[in-house]
């Protein structure tokens, strides 16, 4: 059995029933040319031959003796594909705001902990001759960085499927008695406690170093004390079972050039688009607070070549500057924060602990994540963020899935309490793929939000037209 890090094993601890914890993807295809008959049936045969590709899709979780410590990964033996290669059509006309309805009720459905943690629901009935893929695997599984391993195995860089390699024969292997499993599991506690113990010893003057070397420019007056908490905001409740989605794209080349002129980052105009659309939001709803929104925006600790299917992530508090009416203000506002949030994040993640042992965490922790979510506290507590924004980098080149020409990446990803927006994006080929994910009570109307995105960027490209003396387009 291998065990989980205290890392992957939190997602699970999270998860209740109004809080599922697995991560997404929307991916639209145009459909082969000449293609007629079951998507559903072409992918499933598809797949079949390559998911043995993804080591973590035939594992299924299994308990530590007495839950004195966090599960583990074991074989599953034969996948059920019935199970996990769903089918599903839209009614006609089968357009683009039925298809996020879906996608929200499909993301709302947690994974069957009996089985490999992932589900797949291959959507037909697209107006335009195109299909979709919703696919969901638990975050106690994957980050993003594990998650284009999933995209490297699934996908191919021509319309002809690439030759796959069949699996190797799986070795036979004797299952241990209980009480085996009795000892293997408290000395993997004992040794893991021990292991964790040395490295909090060798990380403390690291971590000292790193505290000295955070606090010096605020001392200095060099920086500014960073924003401890949010405002609170309609998206800072206590979540419940509904969801609510929506997905647009936007200009990639157009993105980086407003970057260029602005001497700015990708991601700072990311959020700087975001930003703008949550000003927008919230003054129509005359709930715009004085103070900033604040976004938590994680930050990828995975190494260049690491392939590992697992968590591998840090992250930084942003504020979003939704203060400043200008978009080219609170880009640049943005710009700054996101600079010292980074040199924050980046002083003590080295320090930050990777992994934890908590003796008894598979039932304590659960029973925390329920209590706050049935007392409520969400909608009382201040909280440090307001939202979650995530930006990934994806193929610049086309893909192929059985045949089938991907035309767009959508992320689907997590609302929880305290937290009810989640704005994730990924670059494909010349777009930005945007993915709202909402909790449903808190935001029921993704997709204002979502357009709301679209002309939030056009603002920012058109202050930057207008900055460089250029007339509009």
């Amino acid at each position: 059995m291998k065990q989980l890090s205290g890392i992957d094993a939190t997602f699970l601890y999270m998860e209740t029933d109004q809080t599922p914890m697995h991560v997404a993807g929307l991916t639209l295809y145009d459909l082969p040319k000449g293609f007629r008959g079951s998507f559903h049936k072409h992918f499933t045969d598809f797949f079949k031959g390559r998911v043995h590709l993804i080591p973590i899709f035939g594992m299924k979780l299994a308990k530590a003796m007495w839950q004195v410590d966090h599960p583990g990964w074991v074989d599953a033996g034969e996948l059920d594909f019935d199970y996990h290669i769903q089918s599903a059509k839209l009614p006609k006309p089968g357009n683009q705001k039925q298809l996020e309805e879906m996608v929200a009720t499909l993301h709302a459905e947690r994974l069957d902990r009996k089985k490999p943690l992932w589900q797949f629901t291959v959507i037909e009935g697209l107006e335009g001759r195109q299909a979709a893929l919703y696919s969901k695997v638990h975050h106690a599984a994957v980050d993003g960085g594990a998650g284009m391993v999933i995209t490297k195995a699934l996908y191919d860089v021509t319309d002809q499927p690439r030759e796959v390699d069949p699996p190797e024969p799986k070795k036979p292997t004797r299952k241990p008695s209980d009480l085996e499993r009795a000892i293997l599991g408290l000395s993997d506690v004992a040794a893991n406690m021990a292991r964790q113990q040395l490295t909090i010893m060798e990380n403390i003057p690291k971590m000292l170093g790193q505290v000295s070397d955070m606090v010096a420019p605020v001392l200095a007056g060099k920086v500014g004390l960073p924003q401890l908490l949010a405002p609170r905001t309609p998206f800072n409740v206590t979540v419940e079972a509904k969801r609510s989605y929506a997905a647009r794209s936007i200009s990639l080349s157009d993105v980086k050039a407003i970057g260029k002129a602005t001497g700015t980052k990708l991601n700072d105009v990311v959020m700087a688009i975001t930003s703008g659309a949550a000003r927008a939001y919230l003054t129509k709803r005359q709930e715009l607070p004085d103070a900033a929104l604040v976004a938590f925006v994680p930050i990828s600790m995975r190494e260049v070549g690491n392939s590992d299917i697992n968590n591998q992530v840090f992250g930084m508090n942003v504020p979003l500057a939704t203060n400043y009416g200008d978009p080219l203000k609170r880009l640049k506002k943005i710009a700054q924060e996101s600079g010292a949030s980074k040199t924050l994040a980046g002083s003590v993640k080295d320090a930050a602990p990777k992994d934890f042992t908590l003796i008894g965490a598979p039932t304590l922790l659960p029973g925390l994540m329920q209590l706050y979510g049935a007392t409520k506290l969400a909608d009382h507590i201040p909280q440090a963020v307001n939202m979650c924004i995530s930006n990934t980098q994806g193929p610049p080149f086309p893909l192929f899935c059985a045949g089938a020409k991907v035309t767009a990446l959508y992320p689907v990803s997590i609302a929880t309490h305290g937290v009810a927006l989640n704005v994730t994006v990924q670059s494909y080929l010349d777009h930005l793929d945007f993915g709202i994910t909402a909790d449903h009570k808190a935001m029921p109307d993704a997709d204002v939000f979502a357009d709301l995105i679209v002309a939030s960027f056009e603002d920012l490209k058109q202050a930057v037209k207008k900055a460089q003396g250029k007339e509009p387009a």
